[in-house]
């Protein structure tokens, strides 16, 4: 059943190193979120992507004895790279240096100019290159960045402003009337009170200090500022221009369904954002989702800091699917997640390996040994039964529940807790004793049926987080239907379907 478009974005990196694995996490998160949304029979558009332009690439480029072309064409490549190592199921992957994206922002620029929300004045103040940032001095902590602790440089030069004042009650007013537009809530409060109730004031939307930028469509020696470059990739790539609002696919496709970004950038998407929608006179995205870090014993993970983990070299140890899982349960819905390498390998080990990997281990052992692969359809039920089944379909609508609040980490949790619960299952129901009477076939057949049905849930619930494994244990029975459709009812599987040998799906890691 198609329930209709479903447009789910990510913020686009910036292209000025190799993405660390906070870069890394946020695809992951918005994957599985797209994945899911498939099986619910939805229509996924998912768009990601990179942001190359300004000073700081400028300078990266110039260190590197190369131009800023070469340079963001490397680290675009290194972004796909990993995403898709990472198993990203995106559809598109957009680069704010595309021709048409750079004509199209000129287009934006020059209708917010001609709607009188764009004028030229001049701008003073403090700017620090690596967070590609404006501070006033009371934002300064030890007269430092906020951000990444470095040096602030004063800027003096005439630039473009995007009149944000002009906008504050209507921004209000969206906000007010549409409480559930930002999660977590705590994060839109403090945005809400601490930049938006008291007044904004105007932004500064172009540059004239550096040129690697897109040029102000009326003065070409200014260039136009990131977060319109970068923000307005959302409507640019799936058709939108302010010349021609008739293209059919921006028509299906926005507003977005879905924003996910982190924490860090959420204030330029809760204000600047919105207020650039506004001028164009379009619809506001229906909701935005400002995820969480992960930070290590050095604090938050960036590229400004210089603290680093990258996806490729943990996957080298872990694995692709290992790694997902990890990212995807460890990282709290509102709270910052903690990682290193001891902590992933004792979660792989604990979850992976000793839970899920074991539980699917030993039965279909089990089922090979009793029944030659056979599966025999449940005839005796008792307690203990109805108790893993009641497991099992409480399991599938609680992962619905939590996935569509965006507790994604905690829709995990359950899955892995419905593993438990077939491992003590096993435990009550003694399997390997059924098995030495004959009077106790009809217990056995059923006690495996149970398991075996309880696992094609688990294999069906895990496809968002880890595809690759969720198809494994389907083919465990020779199955390819993943849509959440097929767990609807406990007792899909039948006397047509038969389990065959499988190689373990995760083996402990020990420490080097």
């Amino acid at each position: 059943m198609n329930k209709g478009k479903y447009y789910i974005t990510t913020s686009i990196v910036y292209a000025s190193a190799k993405p660390h694995i906070g870069n890394t996490y946020e695809v992951v998160l918005a994957d599985a979120i797209a994945r899911f949304k498939r099986q619910e029979g939805y229509d996924v558009y998912f768009q990601t992507g990179t942001d190359e332009h300004g000073l700081k690439i400028e300078k990266k480029a110039e260190e590197n004895n190369q131009s800023p072309q070469e340079y963001v064409d490397e680290i675009a490549l290194k972004v796909k790279e990993i995403w898709d190592l990472m198993d990203s199921s995106y559809t598109s992957f957009v680069r704010t240096t595309n021709p048409e994206h750079k004509e199209t922002v000129k287009r934006i620029f020059k209708k917010m100019l001609n709607n009188g929300d764009i004028y030229k004045g001049k701008y003073e103040g403090l700017y620090c290159i690596p967070c590609e940032s404006f501070f006033t001095n009371s934002q300064l902590i030890d007269g430092k960045c906020p951000d990444c602790g470095r040096e602030v440089t004063s800027v003096s030069e005439d630039a473009y402003f995007l009149k944000l004042s002009k906008y504050v009650d209507k921004l209000k007013k969206h906000y007010d009337e549409h409480p559930d537009f930002i999660e977590p809530i705590s994060r839109k409060n403090e945005i809400y009170n601490n930049f938006i109730k008291p007044g904004l004031q105007d932004l500064c939307v172009s540059r004239s200090s550096f040129k690697w930028g897109i040029p102000v469509p009326i003065e070409e020696n200014h260039v136009i500022y990131v977060w319109i470059d970068a923000l307005t990739n959302y409507i640019n790539f799936i058709g939108y221009d302010p010349k021609n609002q008739d293209d059919s696919k921006f028509l299906k496709l926005w507003p977005a369904d879905l924003h996910v970004l982190g924490k860090d950038i959420l204030r330029f998407h809760m204000i600047y954002w919105p207020v650039i929608l506004m001028s164009l006179g379009l619809e506001l995205p229906k909701k935005i989702y400002a995820h969480s870090w992960y930070v290590n014993n050095e604090g938050k993970i960036s590229k400004s800091k210089g603290s680093l983990n990258y996806a490729d070299e943990l996957v080298e140890i872990f694995g692709v699917e290992a790694l997902r899982y990890y990212l995807l349960s460890e990282m709290p819905y509102a709270n910052d997640g903690l990682i290193s390498e001891d902590l992933i390998r004792e979660k792989v080990n604990s979850d992976l390996a000793n839970n899920l990997g074991n539980l699917i281990n030993r039965t279909i052992a089990m089922n090979l040994k009793y029944f030659n692969g056979q599966i025999f359809e449940a005839k005796n039920t008792d307690k203990i039964d109805k108790d893993l089944i009641d497991c099992a379909l409480k399991t599938k609508d609680l992962v619905k529940q939590k996935m569509n609040t965006l507790h994604v980490g905690d829709s995990l949790s359950e899955i892995m807790n419905l593993s438990r619960r077939c491992n003590k299952y096993i435990d009550e129901k003694t399997p390997w004793l059924l098995a030495k009477e004959e009077a106790k076939k009809e217990d056995l057949q059923t006690t495996m049926y149970n398991l075996l049905e309880s696992i094609r849930f688990i294999g069906v619930l895990l496809q968002p987080y880890m595809p690759k494994t969720s198809q494994k244990i389907l083919d465990i029975f020779g199955l390819k239907e993943s849509g959440l459709d097929t767990i609807e009812k406990f007792g899909y599987l039948n006397n047509t379907n038969k389990t065959k040998e499988i190689e373990p799906l995760f083996m402990r890691i020990e420490k080097k």
